[in-house]
């Protein structure tokens, strides 16, 4: 038999979690972001329950393709815009809108022989300080793309550093917020600002035409452990799942695993997991990370090994060989691990550890009916 890992992609959570977007932001039009390969769920497997979005938001030309090849004819837009002069070959080609962040990307539209005019999003750098024109610059970048008959419509973007916070004022977005607006003050087109955390945090306090569902799309929580899952109403799009292969019984002053890091002060049973670090788990999670076995809240102890990892069993009699250990995710009977919650244990984000899911773990996805 194979080994018992596998990881469950949950469709009907991803369209739900759509939703809410659409919920929080009624007056927008929703971005589906899909880069990183739908962050490690597949825009294979999830594409089904995006399609009540109005367009999809991405890195890569190769994951343009796949979207046009499985019949999406709306818009698709290059966060990060071309990366050479011929990538707009391919945005006409696939008919994709595009970020426009620096002055090179201005010079290859300028030069770029095309019979339909691109759309563009261009980029004001507000505050984030990766990619898009400073305010001081920012006017004379849109004159520029107005003036070429390569460019059409030219809508207007930027990325909050801290909408899931409260460092620059009116809880992350204030600053920010009063440079693009003093700086786009009477320039026409459309807005996009939002990612998840401003669609769930501020969509009040903005205006908003696209708005981008990031980590919300998979039930990623932006600003845990402030809120969590219930808290916005988001479900889980990912379970990682396995068994248990192996238990041991131990006395006190026994240990486990590598170095010896976790030792017992009591008699113990624990359980050992087909699921460690090349299955994507973070080796640096610590003893005391939540796991589910059969659905009841356990830890883990002791160092995660390449492919295996202990869960404390003490408490749990009936756990044994074969018991269902949830990782993250969606338990066997409706209970639910964020994932945000181990990765709050491994001191990273849950967008980590979706992205991280290894090839070798099998993948079954759950349609929606």
């Amino acid at each position: 038999m194979p080994r018992p890992i596998e990881a469950l992609i949950h469709t009907q959570a991803i369209a739900h979690n759509l939703a809410r977007a659409r919920a929080h932001a009624p007056d927008a039009q929703v971005w589906a972001v899909v880069k990183a390969n739908a962050y490690g769920h597949g825009i294979a497997n999830t594409f089904d329950a995006m399609r009540s979005a109005d367009g999809f938001a991405l890195l890569d030309f190769a994951e343009a393709q796949l979207l046009r090849e499985l019949g999406w004819r709306g818009p698709i837009l290059l966060l990060e815009g071309c990366f050479e002069a011929r990538d707009l070959e391919l945005c006409s080609r696939l008919k994709l809108w595009h970020a426009v962040h620096s002055e090179q990307q201005i010079d290859w539209l300028a030069m770029h022989k095309t019979h339909e005019p691109h759309r563009v999003f261009l980029k004001l750098n507000s505050g984030m300080n990766r990619l898009g024109f400073t305010p001081q610059n920012f006017r004379a970048a849109w004159t520029r793309l107005n003036a070429l008959p390569q460019v059409d419509e030219i809508s207007l973007m930027t990325h909050f550093s801290d909408a899931d916070g409260d460092r620059l004022g009116a809880c992350g977005i204030a600053e920010q917020l009063a440079n693009f607006e003093r700086v786009t003050a009477d320039l026409p087109g459309e807005c996009s600002l939002s990612n998840s955390a401003a669609i769930l945090r501020h969509s009040e306090a903005l205006r908003s035409d696209w708005v981008r569902s990031g980590i919300m799309t998979y039930g990623g929580v932006p600003d845990f452990p402030v809120h969590d899952q219930q808290h916005w109403d988001l479900r889980p799009a990912m379970t990682l799942r396995s068994k248990i292969i192996g238990v041991q019984q131990l006395q006190a002053g026994d240990t486990v695993g590598y170095g010896s890091s976790f030792t017992a002060d009591k008699p113990m049973r624990i359980g050992v997991v087909a699921c460690g670090y090349a299955d994507g788990y973070p080796r640096h999670c610590p003893t005391g990370t939540p796991v589910l076995v059969e659905g009841v809240r356990s830890t883990t102890v002791g160092r995660v090994s390449m492919d295996m990892l202990a869960v404390d069993l003490t408490d749990l009699p009936r756990a044994g060989l074969g018991s269902e250990v949830t990782l993250w995710g969606q338990g066997p009977k409706g209970q639910v691990l964020p994932i945000d919650e181990v990765a709050h244990a491994a001191q990273t984000i849950g967008y980590e550890l979706m992205c991280a899911l290894a090839p070798r773990v099998p993948v079954t996805v759950e349609r929606s009916d």
